[in-house]
This record gives structure tokens, C-alpha cells and sequence, in this order.
């Protein structure tokens, strides 16, 4: 969580120095919703992301090196350059790609686990996506199909309570999204997003049932988006009180007073955060020093054939 707390603090700080290119989405107070899910997974498992999914790849296992470099638009970042802050890829982790559209990692976290099942390889695929998400048709026609085909999935909703600007109670008429699970037949449940053990545990129970057969859940993490929707947005639509609250559930403030409880040193966890700090430093030093691609391979990957890449020049 303080890894992924430091990188979006990082990035921030480039972005505002236009040192990227593009735009931004933060995950800052909301790193306990990501790290205790992926915690339950396995290496072998999978992950769709969102647009803000810089959070959810870190805590699958990805580099920081490569991710900062994919920011800065670098030829060594994951998709060399060429998908920016809302397109990490990591196939090797079972990060199957951060997402620009809403929803869209939804359907696409179905048919991995649709493969999965298909080979028996027991693998659990996991969809991340917000409140806002949740009123696509995305969403509630692959809660649909992953329900009567009993895919090995785990639906979970980060609910910030706002989808862009817009805060979820205005456009819902219910109290918990996950209670939505209820009418394909699943199991629906809420939990404190802020707390990454709670998370955990609530999301392995998920896995578990996803990977014996039993078929899909969905999770309502409610967390507290501490940035706007995009890095400058002031977010004057939102309450003062709504900060004040989730900066009073810091997930990471809350990590460390139950680690306290549980005979940390204070010492320990200073030693975390300057190796934090000190690897941040170092992926933003490797982003910086970094090759920019090559103009001359703009359509690698883009054609099928050298004949078509001949046609064209």
C-alpha cells in the first residue's frame, strides 16, 4: 500500500511539472481495496483493470521500473510507449490490461475465466471497476452470463461514490450496489474498503467458491478517492466532509496501527517507507533516462503482415 501510495504521489508530481504526457487517474486512498484483493489471488490468476488501475497492477506483482516508464510514454515501459497511464499490460502476471472505457475490463475478465474453465487450469480471474460501472450493460449482462455458466470470477466494484462528477446515489435507488448480485443468484457483499485485512479475507472466501466451481461473486469495496477524477481536477462537486472522512480512514494509517497492535517496531515500519521511497526514486530515474520509441516503428504491431507495412510506406 505504500509502495502504491508513493507511486501515485510520484506521478502526480511529474504530471504537474508536465513531465507526462496525456492525462492521469489516481488510486491514492483507495490502496487497500486493491492490495487485500489481489493478496487472495494467486500468480496464476488474472486481473482486468480501469482507467484508474495503476494501483491494481502494482499490487499484482507489477514493476514499478516499467510502469513509470509506460507513463512517461517510454520505449521500456510495458507497452513500449504506446499505451500511457490507462493501458498497463502484464500477460506474464495475469495482468490482461488497465482500461480508458468504463467498463469494458467487465466482459473481457469473463472470457479469461470462460478459457479457464474451458482448460480446467483452475485459475480465477478478477474484474476490477468503480460505482460508475455498475450501470453499464457490461456489467450486468457479464453478471448474467458468468452466473448461469458458473465462471470463475470475482466481480469487484469500487464504490468512491463518484463516477466522475457524479455522486452514485443520485442515479441509483439502492443503498449497496452488491445487493444487485441478488437478482443473478450470487452472493453480494459489502465491505469496509479501508481496511486491507478485511478485504482480504472477504475477497479470498470469494476466490475460494470462484475456483471450486460454485461460480462468481461480487465485492463492494467502499473506499475514498482522495484525488478528483483526473489529477488537477478540483473536485468542487464534492463535500468538504467527504475528504475529511476518508482522510480520518486512511487505509495505510489504519495498516499501521494494527501492525503496532500486533508488536511492529515503529522502526520497521520507517524501514518500509525509505525503501519505498528509494525504489519510486529509482523508477522515476529509470523512466527519466529512458529512450523515447523510435518514430519509425509507430505501426509495429499494428499490421499483420510485412506485406501490409510495405503497402503502406
Amino acid at each position: 500500500m505504500a509502495l502504491i501510495r508513493s507511486f501515485e504521489t510520484k506521478a502526480a508530481e511529474c504530471f504537474t511539472r508536465s513531465e507526462l504526457a496525456g492525462n492521469i487517474h489516481l488510486y491514492m486512498g483507495q490502496e487497500a481495496s486493491g492490495v487485500g484483493a489481489c493478496l487472495a489471488l494467486k500468480e496464476s490468476d488474472y486481473i482486468t483493470s480501469t482507467h484508474r488501475g495503476h494501483g491494481h497492477c502494482l499490487a499484482k506483482g507489477a514493476s514499478t521500473d516499467r510502469s513509470m516508464a509506460e507513463l512517461f510514454g517510454k520505449e521500456t515501459g510495458y507497452c513500449r510507449g504506446r499505451g500511457g497511464s490507462m493501458h498497463i499490460v502484464d500477460v506474464n502476471r495475469g495482468i490482461l490490461g488497465a482500461n480508458g472505457i468504463v467498463g469494458a475490463g467487465i466482459p473481457l475478465a469473463a472470457g479469461s475465466a470462460l478459457v479457464s474453465k474451458i482448460k480446467g487450469d483452475g485459475a480465477v480471474t478478477m474484474a476490477f471497476f468503480g460505482d460508475g460501472a455498475s450501470n453499464q450493460g457490461t456489467f450486468h449482462e457479464t453478471l448474467n452470463m458468468a452466473a448461469a455458466w458458473k465462471l470463475p470470477m470475482v466481480f469487484l466494484l469500487e464504490n468512491n461514490h463518484y463516477g466522475v462528477s457524479t455522486e452514485i446515489h443520485r442515479i441509483t435507488n439502492t443503498d449497496r450496489l452488491a445487493g444487485r448480485a441478488d437478482a443473478y443468484g450470487i452472493p453480494g457483499v459489502t465491505v469496509d474498503g479501508t481496511d486491507v485485512e478485511a478485504v482480504f479475507h472477504t475477497v479470498a472466501g470469494a476466490v475460494e467458491r470462484a475456483r471450486s466451481g460454485d461460480g462468481p461473486s461480487l465485492i463492494e469495496t467502499m473506499v475514498y478517492r482522495y484525488q478528483g477524477h483526473y489529477c488537477g481536477d478540483p473536485a468542487a462537486y464534492r463535500p468538504k466532509e467527504y475528504l475529511e472522512e476518508g482522510k480520518s480512514k486512511d487505509p495505510i494509517d489504519k495498516a499501521c496501527a494494527r501492525l503496532l497492535e500486533l508488536g511492529v517496531q515503529d522502526e520497521e515500519i520507517e524501514a518500509i517507507d525509505r525503501s519505498v521511497s528509494a525504489e519510486i526514486e529509482g523508477a522515476y530515474q529509470f523512466a527519466k533516462n529512458s529512450p523515447d520509441p523510435d518514430p519509425k516503428a509507430v505501426i509495429e504491431d499494428v499490421y499483420s503482415s510485412d506485406n501490409e507495412r510495405s503497402v503502406l510506406r
